[in-house]
């Protein structure tokens, strides 16, 4: 959380930037004080506190104040070990897990609310008018769109999944106002996928981005109207191998978006088309006692 906001400060208006700075010189602090003291030292007025908190994707200062207490709480475990070359089994599964479930605590905690119920409105907005919902990603981040696409196009949703740079910059051309776009990226720094989350708000389209913050995926946009940021970071040195934090953290925000979606649309307009798919999917598989059989008989 702490990273996120000092990577945003350029994007902020100068007062909100004099509030970050007094967040990050005693972030314990600025979770205990009332918002009149804040904006005192802050040298601002009451009212940009708060907008400094929903610039930074909170739902105003009492929301920022929980997860910015979360965050700084010392029960919250911090854990990144690099797995290393001479590592045995059990020492693998100790990091991996370990590493997987500090990083899912420290992003439950520094989640930005306000950002996720924007996100889930322009998807559900988007999924009841038959409006386009485009998920792109390259390499590592390619798997998470795929991934999402397959959950959302459950919820009977006009979705898809794209991968290559050339089909993205196309179907981001056709996009237009009502669509969604959800860019996917890990370093954020990709030239592609920074050109087509352009494209897709230039056509009028909402951009979604996942990514880490301080990224210059992320500096777009947060300084772009149409842009809706999910930070998610995490301390995974990608030099050193495969990215699995980074994906399991997409993959989480993935599960979030979509949960959020299902709900909103409502179980009566889901749960037809979600129990005929397992009726359909069910009739695909064998019984135990047809499979003995076959067995049997060969």
């Amino acid at each position: 959380m702490l990273e996120r906001i000092r990577a945003s400060i350029p994007a902020l208006p100068p007062a909100e930037q004099r509030v970050a700075r007094l967040l990050l010189a005693d972030a314990r602090g600025f979770a205990s004080l009332p918002v009149g003291e804040l904006a005192e030292r802050a040298r601002v007025s009451k009212p940009t506190v708060v907008r400094f908190c929903r610039s930074v994707g909170y739902d105003g200062l009492a929301d920022f104040k929980i997860k910015l207490a979360g965050s700084v709480n010392e029960g919250v475990p911090f854990v990144h070990r690099a797995v290393e070359e001479d590592d045995k089994a059990g020492d693998l599964v100790i990091k991996v897990v370990d590493n997987a479930v500090a990083a899912l605590l420290r992003y439950r905690n520094a989640a930005a609310s306000q950002a996720i119920e924007d996100a889930i409105g322009a998807l559900t907005e988007a999924g009841r008018h038959s409006r386009r919902i485009e998920f792109y990603g390259v390499g590592n981040s390619g798997i998470v769109a795929l991934d999402a696409q397959h959950k959302f196009f459950r919820l009977g949703v006009n979705s898809m999944a794209i991968s290559d740079g050339h089909v993205q910059v196309m179907s981001a051309t056709m996009l237009s106002e009502g669509d969604c776009a959800v860019v996917i990226s890990n370093s954020g720094r990709s030239r592609d996928i920074l050109d087509v989350a352009e494209i897709a708000r230039r056509k009028g389209a909402t951009v979604i981005v996942i990514t880490a913050s301080g990224s210059p995926l992320a500096t777009l946009a947060l300084g772009s109207p149409g842009h809706i940021l999910l930070a998610a970071d995490h301390p995974e040195d990608a030099d050193r191998y495969s990215p699995m934090v980074s994906r399991l953290l997409h993959l989480t925000i993935v599960d979030i978006l979509a949960t959020g979606v299902a709900l909103r649309l409502g179980s009566a307009a889901l749960r037809p088309t979600l129990s005929e798919i397992k009726k359909n999917l069910r009739n695909r598989r064998y019984s135990d006692g047809q499979r003995l059989a076959e067995d049997a008989d060969s």
